[in-house]
């Protein structure tokens, strides 16, 4: 599946865009986390999570932030879901907190959480959104990691529980469900980088979690369809064009490598196709030590949607001094090219390019983005945030979104990431990605330019 092809170009132009040319049927949504925006974290029950404790550590999170308060969407959800609702979107997706919900992690139920989750799924319901809710993005209980976490082959059993809980509690009203956020992003950077929670750095680690990871968005998928056989069932994967700095040998095999890890690592076993063949061993060494050979019809099931969340694509050259890989990244800035301020290169050919890709596997019923957008260095001046970067980011990625949609690809949503500043994971508070701004000291909401622009969208 792999392509040294250098990005296309969409023909539409972003000027010319309306959200009608999507259908009347398109999911238009903003997204959030529990862990990035509610805040809370040890009221009505809740135990600590994964991040909660990461983030004691010094030096995990820039600036030492901590997830405590977040954007106190547990307190305000209701003014939030409002605020979506009020800048046009049809759609809302939102994640459960593993924690709130089951605070041993497995075992009793917590009501309060129950109840908070039931609470903002009738919001949503009642200003007209329809809820999306994923399952599990990131936050894994602490208590769950104290016996392994993603490591332990008794994670799946968790997990089942967990489903089955959320199941039963929710599916009367939530026809729409995503399994895992982002699969590749929560083993690699937690569990062999340590540069997210948990703060794992092993190679035997990050394996077993892959292993664990693949048979939980299959064994979720079953336990969703169980129990809610009218929902829509998905799941969500990170994604990048893989792009080779130079034509050499060196270079195209060094974006072989990281494609592999990047972009196939779990969608080929979620469509029967087993773990992806290497050339690093990892794949070898992932059959003997998990004994995955035995595990590839349990890690297939047939998702009613794939999520694809890109942000940019990723230029890479060999390098011997990396391990295993062999590549490294050959930084926007150096070669000149539009970014972020989080250094993410802008490249909405290489959006179009990605969604081509995943649909090429032939074998996926459709498509929506799960997640996308960008940060940028907002200022709040005078009760407005000007941020016509970001707007001109949402242009040019819809533009290339409806280009692929219009050759024929079965796209039924794209969800902007964020509705507000929130959390940022490793980055803490100081990317800003959201449509509205939030004053962390105070909590005020102000909406950006871009999130009066999308709200113009909708409208005309």
């Amino acid at each position: 599946m792999f392509s040294s092809i250098q990005p296309g170009q969409p023909s539409i132009e972003p000027a010319i865009l309306k959200a009608s040319a999507f259908g009347e049927d398109f999911h238009w949504g903003v997204a959030i986390a529990a862990a990035q925006n509610e805040g809370a974290v040890q009221e009505d029950g809740r135990s600590l999570s994964i991040w909660d404790v990461f983030a004691r550590r010094k030096g995990a999170i820039k600036k030492g932030a901590k997830p405590s308060v977040a954007c106190d969407f547990y307190h305000r959800y209701k003014d939030d879901i409002l605020l979506a609702k009020a800048l046009g979107f049809n759609s809302f997706r939102f994640s459960i907190s593993w924690s709130r919900v089951l605070p041993d992690g497995s075992g009793k139920v917590n009501e309060a959480g129950i109840r908070f989750y039931n609470e903002v799924i009738d919001e949503c319901l009642r200003v007209g959104l329809i809820p999306f809710v994923t399952l599990y993005h990131w936050d894994l209980p602490q208590v769950l990691q104290q016996e392994g976490g993603w490591e332990s082959p008794l994670i799946n059993r968790w997990f089942k529980h967990f489903a089955k809980i959320c199941a039963k509690a929710f599916g009367d009203r939530v026809k729409h469900w995503l399994v895992l956020n982002e699969p590749v992003g929560f083993t690699s950077l937690g569990y062999m980088l340590g540069k997210h929670a948990p703060g794992k750095k092993s190679l035997e680690g990050f394996l077993k979690s892959v292993h664990h990871a693949a048979l939980a968005q299959a064994d979720g998928g079953r336990v969703l369809r169980q129990y809610i056989p009218d929902a829509k069932i998905g799941t969500t994967f990170s994604c990048s064009e893989i792009i080779p700095y130079t034509d050499r040998p060196e270079d195209l095999q060094a974006a072989r490598r990281l494609d592999l890890l990047m972009n196939r690592l779990f969608i080929e076993p979620l469509l029967g196709k087993g773990f992806p063949e290497d050339d690093m061993g990892l794949m070898d060494k992932m059959w003997r030590q998990n004994q995955s050979w035995k595990y590839v019809d349990r890690m297939q099931f047939d998702m009613d949607f794939i999520g694809l969340q890109n942000y940019f694509p990723v230029v890479v050259k060999h390098s011997p001094f990396i391990p295993i890989l062999q590549a490294t990244e050959v930084k926007p800035a150096v070669r000149k090219v539009p970014h972020t301020a989080m250094g993410w290169e802008i490249n909405p050919a290489s959006f179009y390019n990605i969604i081509k890709r995943f649909w090429k596997y032939g074998a996926i019923r459709e498509l929506m983005i799960t997640e996308n957008g960008a940060a940028f260095k907002d200022t709040l001046s005078q009760g407005r945030v000007n941020d016509p970067e970001r707007i001109a980011y949402f242009q040019s990625h819809l533009a290339a979104l409806l280009q692929a949609k219009k050759e024929g690809i079965k796209i039924s949503g794209y969800f902007a990431w964020t509705l507000m500043d929130n959390f940022e994971w490793a980055e803490g508070y100081e990317a800003r990605f959201g449509l509205v701004h939030v004053d962390f000291k105070t909590q005020l909401r102000t909406i950006k330019d871009s999130g009066h622009w999308w709200k113009e969208l909708f409208r005309t």
